[in-house]
């Protein structure tokens, strides 16, 4: 199976620097002391959808259009995907249809509107939204653009850990939030590959484990979503993301939502910077393994931030992982 290569990125950041500058990477001073470790925060919230997902969904439509002239485009998603090809349709100048899931996210499904698709709300969860949205492109003969199985999706995602790579040097450990697995299936083959002794290390929610459950089995096994996470609500992991995970990474961890919970207070008040439930995990993750950190250089990637109101006020009611000193 294809898996994407350290050209294929470079080839995405080609595509989509025009639209899109390198988003921060910014060193934490109340984080690195929590951690006894120099720690830096990858900030993908800093891009007109508020997600890394601009960059696959961008670099996919524009090789779509490349290759065989796409002007029509169809995606399923759970919201940040999907807002990621509403954007880049608009700005490509091109047309795009949304299916999101019947309960989505208010705050994404708002946003996919007022960048100009069409939105369909679809069944339970983005499994079955995705079986109707690649119904409808194919009936409609319209491009599909798949967050789990696109090459050119996840070499647009890859583009994270390639400036992550290129920006700070003797990288001990970068910790990646995990949904469909396009991001660390990327950013692991471009980490790797410019510095070969970092470990990528995915981090998902134990509400929504397929991912995490088929990496250590090596089969794809299915699992039901409980998690208030909705950016990592995957029922059964995509064949290729799988394969790519497997490959580029060393680890997936599961944590509970009370822990990303904490995690989302600790980078409002300690990080000073907004991250919806998905794009906590990474510094859930890392907190978890934050005895084997000490005096390393280790980044999280912070992947989104289109949070709801509600659930801003129940991660500020949540205790934050780390107290700040007093002194």
């Amino acid at each position: 199976m294809e898996l994407p290569t350290p050209a294929g990125i470079e080839s995405a950041l080609a595509n989509i620097r025009p639209h899109l500058p390198e988003t921060p990477l910014v060193r934490s001073e109340l984080l690195s002391r929590a951690f006894a470790a120099d720690l830096w925060l990858k900030v993908e919230t800093a891009t007109p959808v508020a997600s890394f997902k601009l960059r696959g969904a961008l670099n996919a439509m524009v090789r779509a259009r490349e290759r065989s002239g796409a002007s029509r485009f169809v995606t399923s998603s759970t919201g940040n995907h999907g807002q990621g090809v509403a954007y880049a349709a608009r700005i490509l100048g091109v047309s795009a249809e949304v299916f999101l899931p019947a309960a989505a996210n208010p705050v994404k499904a708002a946003a996919i509107r007022a960048f100009g698709a069409h939105l369909h709300l679809v069944g339970r969860d983005n499994n079955e939204g995705k079986e109707a949205a690649q119904a409808h492109a194919e009936a409609t003969g319209a491009y599909f653009v798949d967050d789990g199985e696109s090459l050119d999706v996840m070499e647009g995602a890859g583009t994270v850990g390639l400036e992550v790579a290129r920006a700070k040097e003797g990288l001990d450990a970068v910790f990646v939030p995990v949904g469909d697995a396009p991001l660390i299936t990327g950013c692991g083959c471009a980490l790797k590959a410019v510095q070969p002794g970092v470990e990528v290390i995915g981090v998902q929610s134990s509400g929504a484990p397929a991912v995490a459950r088929s990496f250590r089995s090596g089969e794809r096994e299915e699992c039901e979503v409980d998690t208030l996470a909705d950016g990592l609500a995957t029922r059964f992991p995509a064949r290729r993301a799988l394969a790519g995970a497997r490959t580029f990474a060393d680890a997936v961890l599961e944590v509970p939502d009370e822990e990303m919970l904490g995690a989302m207070h600790t980078l409002l008040e300690s990080g000073h910077v907004l991250v919806e439930l998905a794009g906590a995990a990474a510094l859930a993750g890392a907190w978890r393994e934050r005895g084997r950190l000490a005096g390393k250089r280790v980044v999280l990637i912070l992947s989104g931030a289109n949070a709801t109101t509600a659930l801003i006020r129940r991660a500020l009611d949540t205790p934050p992982l780390i107290a700040l000193p007093s002194e």
